[in-house]
């Protein structure tokens, strides 16, 4: 979610250097990006702290924007003496090196994740409403995905969806026998030369057992073959839809301007107000209020999400992006 913040502290203030601290891992997805001068990496090792260090002092940088609360990233900024550094809330050790500090005040009044992030700009003089999020990736990259694609027999001409199942339990999610029913709706719709990928690494054997007893090739599981995020972030590139949980690779999708179809939780820290898709081709579907008052328990800590979207609205939803 700091595309926007990134893109939006250049454009405010263009001759300034704008670089990033990110884990190894994480940097696939700020790679290419145009208002970025550079991307320093952590690999969070012991030994790493120190070289961390050094290198943003060698750098000279005036500000820091701690986006995630981290204890380490936080005593490395103090330690290489930048001078104004703004952290999320009231953390003891950004209390303890003089952070300054933007409050979400317990997430009241709510607003997405990206505006919430944006906030940390509006701090230092960002004055902006553009949440757009970003992912850039080369016409050579784009060449490589569709190679990749083609050697599993799916050609460019395809109509190719992306249905991604897992989440790793970031939040309320369907049972996979739902998404199988999905997949029986979406392979009725008979969209010419459509392809279904499934891409979710945590897939079930019993699953894609199920999967398998369609006998329709029309679905290809690529999970094991994808080498990577940075891959990943190809091959969604290049994809005409994408449908998901709320969860990080629809975040992806979203930020290379895929078509998608969200698939949300009502409660506040899952909701689609929270974590919703922001380009204008998607569609967000969330449980409604009242299914989620009377059927989940009133803190929201027992949710009744499988039954709360029907395998319908979502292709409904598929229906209305194709046409």
């Amino acid at each position: 979610m700091i595309t926007p913040m990134i893109r939006e502290i250049k454009q405010k203030f263009p001759g300034a250097y704008v670089a990033t601290l990110t884990q190894p891992n994480t940097a696939n997805i700020l790679l290419n990006n145009p208002y970025l001068d550079e991307i320093i990496t952590d690999d969070l090792k012991k030994e790493s702290f120190g070289k961390v260090v050094k290198l943003l002092k060698e750098k000279q940088f005036t500000h820091g924007l701690l986006v995630w609360p981290t204890e380490r990233a936080a005593y490395q900024m103090f330690l290489a003496g930048i001078n104004t550094r703004i952290g999320v809330g009231h953390k003891i050790y950004e209390v303890i090196t003089g952070m300054r500090s933007v409050d979400r005040h317990n997430y009241i009044p709510l607003k997405h994740e990206a505006d919430f992030c944006m906030d940390m700009a509006r701090k230092i003089g960002v004055n902006t409403d553009n949440l757009e999020l970003e992912i850039y990736v080369t016409d050579e990259e784009k060449a490589e995905a569709k190679k990749f694609l083609i050697n599993l027999g799916i050609e460019e001409r395809d109509y190719k969806i992306i249905l991604h199942t897992g989440n790793l339990g970031s939040s309320p999610n369907w049972s996979e026998d739902k998404y199988v029913l999905l997949l029986k709706e979406i392979l009725s719709l008979q969209i010419p030369d459509m392809k279904i990928l499934l891409t979710a690494m945590e897939m079930s054997d019993r699953f894609l057992k199920n999967v398998n007893a369609l006998s329709d090739d029309r679905i290809i599981d690529i999970s094991k073959k994808i080498e990577g995020l940075r891959h990943f972030i190809k091959i969604i590139s290049i994809m005409d839809m994408f449908v998901c949980n709320s969860t990080g690779p629809l975040h992806m999708a979203d930020a290379l301007d895929r078509k998608c179809i969200g698939i949300n939780c009502h409660r506040p820290m899952n909701s689609v107000k929270y974590w919703g898709i922001l380009n204008k081709r998607s569609i967000n579907i969330e449980v409604d209020s009242e299914y989620c008052d009377q059927n989940c328990s009133a803190d929201k800590k027992i949710c009744q999400f499988e039954n709360g979207i029907s395998v319908q609205q979502v292709t409904e939803a598929i229906k209305k992006l194709i046409n």
